[in-house]
């Protein structure tokens, strides 16, 4: 099953690495908020089930399964766009499990017949579609229905450069649920190669000239190919790196892409590069070490960078982002972030699991700590275990619930004797 080889992949890297290298005194705690509890608490406190048995967030859904078909463009954008919310802060396999043909047919049409706006949102439901679906059976007729006109749709260049990144981001993530052939992977990380190739030097050594829409489109076509790579056995990305196989970027072109004047374009070649020698280390300990200095001086230039051309806030993440890197070229250090949700903690000491999560967040955004609590494909890949059962995940918000209350009971004992001391106050003047 596809699904299995991400986790022996991590395994295989938490194995190879020691107590040194993973240790950071100073890793970094972040903490995952959504509205999963608001949501959650509205329905069990007020909301009545309709006659059909479902909750409120499925009728809506049902509805607007309903509106994908509908005539009206801006009624399908609409209908992908309540999908996409409710995918988002729900996980539901079983109600999708009934309708995922539909649903799929409804995706394929508007990527392949819609225009702009509607290609993104229905190419946005597909990483959210496919890590609901639980059977891999169901997976795979998945992939072989959305892989053709993704493909289709991304070298389209009559299509706009969003749809055509959103096309790129849902089908790294669609490749790496639900593709477990190498023969399948390769292919399509060439394609996104052909894509972000766009920003490499020039033959002169000058910069591309790509605009900022086509930039965007770039960086999302090479954060896919870096999120395939994470799947790939390291012995064979090495042999296929010495080699110099045409079915491989050049790792001095991703080198190139750290001069190219859009932020994004330079933070995701500078983790696409770091991941590189994270993967290639895997199996060969002076992987690439001829390009190190070069390297090494990109990164500090780019990790000081202090031009006023920029935009503050660009600075300082870009700043942030080649430090990591730095470090951990020089002293195969990788940064650790934990993620905090509920009563559980989820630690990043790899770049292969950083790119991951960043991929599985874009994705789900606000809903991200939803699938890390319930859906059993996004624990797999972090190997966060089977699930907390019920009690011990809520337990935490009752007991919010209950400090609330006493709160709200002193307030009103508080302002009843303060009432009374008034009086009494009053009488004895």
């Amino acid at each position: 099953m596809p699904r299995n080889r991400k986790k022996h992949t991590a395994d295989t890297w938490q194995a190879e690495q020691s107590d040194d290298d993973t240790s950071n005194d100073n890793a970094s705690t972040y903490s995952c908020h959504s509205e999963h509890d608001l949501l959650n608490g509205s329905q069990e406190s007020g909301d009545s089930v309709e006659p059909e048995g479902f909750e409120k967030h499925e009728e809506k859904l049902l509805q607007a399964i309903e509106n994908t078909t509908d005539k009206s463009q801006q009624t399908r954008i609409s209908a992908f766009q309540i999908i996409n919310e409710v995918l988002v802060h729900h996980y539901i396999p079983d109600f999708i499990d009934e309708r995922k043909v539909t649903l799929m047919d409804a995706v394929e049409k508007s990527i392949r017949r819609g225009k702009g706006t509607e290609q993104s949102w229905a190419a946005k439901m597909i990483p959210l579609l496919v890590i609901q679906i639980e059977n891999a059976e169901d997976i795979s007729e998945c992939v072989g229905t959305l892989k053709p006109v993704l493909l289709n749709t991304l070298q389209d260049g009559a299509a706009s450069y969003d749809a055509r990144a959103k096309c790129c981001s849902a089908l790294g993530l669609l490749c790496f649920v639900g593709v477990d052939d190498l023969g399948e992977i390769v292919p399509v990380m060439k394609v996104f190669q052909s894509i972000f190739a766009g920003s490499y030097l020039k033959g002169n050594n000058s910069l591309s000239g790509a605009s900022a829409e086509a930039a965007t489109l770039h960086s999302a076509a090479l954060s896919a190919w870096a999120l395939l790579l994470t799947v790939l056995p390291p012995s064979d990305f090495v042999a296929m790196v010495y080699e110099n196989s045409t079915v491989l970027p050049s790792v001095r072109n991703i080198f190139g892409m750290l001069n190219s004047p859009h932020l994004d374009v330079r933070m995701a070649a500078g983790e696409t590069l770091a991941l590189i020698f994270e993967v290639g280390r895997q199996h060969d300990d002076e992987f690439l070490e001829d390009l190190l200095p070069d390297l090494v001086e990109a990164t500090q230039k780019l990790a000081t960078d202090a031009h006023k051309y920029r935009a503050k806030r660009d600075r300082k993440m870009q700043r942030a982002t080649f430090r990591d890197v730095l470090r951990y070229v020089e002293e195969n250090i990788s940064p650790e972030i934990v993620i905090k949700f509920g009563r559980e903690m989820l630690v990043l000491d790899t770049w292969a699991f950083h790119h991951q999560y960043t991929c599985l967040r874009n994705a789900l955004g606000f809903g991200m700590n939803v699938h890390l609590s319930e859906n059993m494909f996004i624990r797999e890949v972090f190997q966060l275990g089977a699930k907390l059962n019920e009690p011990e995940r809520f337990r935490k918000t009752i007991k919010a619930e209950q400090k609330f209350i006493n709160a709200a009971a002193f307030k009103a004992r508080t302002i009843s004797r303060g009432k009374n001391r008034d009086k009494r106050s009053y009488a004895v003047n």
